[in-house]
């Protein structure tokens, strides 16, 4: 099959491999159609790997792995603009024999936890794919976790406080994201705790950017997982 072709008509069956049990099927998603093909020659370079699918967008990644149900999906954290994070959760009850490989330039160890927490067992970076991400997908074929080491140093030091208050929101950004999470508008928060309405937008995008959340729904659940609602 060639770079960014796919069909499901030559898709293994479910639950089987096209070469035997020993192959691991994988289906990459990036938006990017060279970063794809860069990918697919990594991997296929390799005898324990086969490309059965490739997506550019999030609704394209969640149709390529129904149809054609892969061991891995190495999926990009964002693709023309649109956050990945929310279909990780579908694609894990859809198709639960698919373990997801999250590979992305995000650094930030907010997304890391958001995309484990979602699902994924495997966190790569973009820069660092050439020696992390056969490793990260052989793991995740076995149903084990891999987490960059860099990110993982970062997570392990965060502070103590971040226990209580998540994700080292500052004080404010968690009085802003329980008002967030009770349905207030940015216009009713700003007016409930004496700010501007553009302060209280500044707060929500420090809150998204540092638990790597971004719709109201995840912000909801978000804060009612960690008790900031009782």
């Amino acid at each position: 099959m060639s770079p960014g072709t796919m069909s499901s008509q030559s898709s293994p069956p479910r639950g089987e491999e096209p070469h035997g049990a020993g192959v691991i099927s994988v289906v990459l998603a990036d938006d990017h159609q060279v970063v794809r093909s860069g990918l697919r020659v990594l991997l296929e370079s390799d005898g324990r790997f086969e490309v059965i699918g490739e997506a550019g967008d999030v609704a394209g990644t969640v149709r390529t792995v129904q149809e054609s149900r892969p061991r891995v999906l190495v999926l990009d954290l964002n693709m023309g603009g649109e956050s990945s994070l929310d279909a990780i959760p579908q694609l894990r009850a859809d198709v639960p024999e698919t373990q997801i490989v999250v590979l992305t330039m995000q650094e930030n160890p907010a997304f890391a936890q958001a995309a484990l927490r979602a699902g994924a067992v495997g966190y790569v970076l973009k820069d660092a794919a050439d020696s992390e991400l056969m490793a990260a997908v052989v793991l995740a074929a076995e149903g084990r976790t891999y987490l960059n080491p860099e990110l993982g140093a970062r997570l392990a030091a965060q502070p103590a406080e971040s226990d209580t208050r998540p994700d080292n929101l500052s004080p404010r950004e968690v009085e802003v994201l329980k008002l967030i999470a009770l349905g207030h508008t940015n216009g009713e928060i700003a007016s409930s705790l004496f700010l501007s309405v553009r302060t209280v937008e500044s707060h929500r995008a420090h809150i998204q950017q540092k638990v790597g959340l971004t719709t109201r729904a995840e912000l909801v659940s978000y804060a009612r997982d960690r008790g900031l609602l009782d």
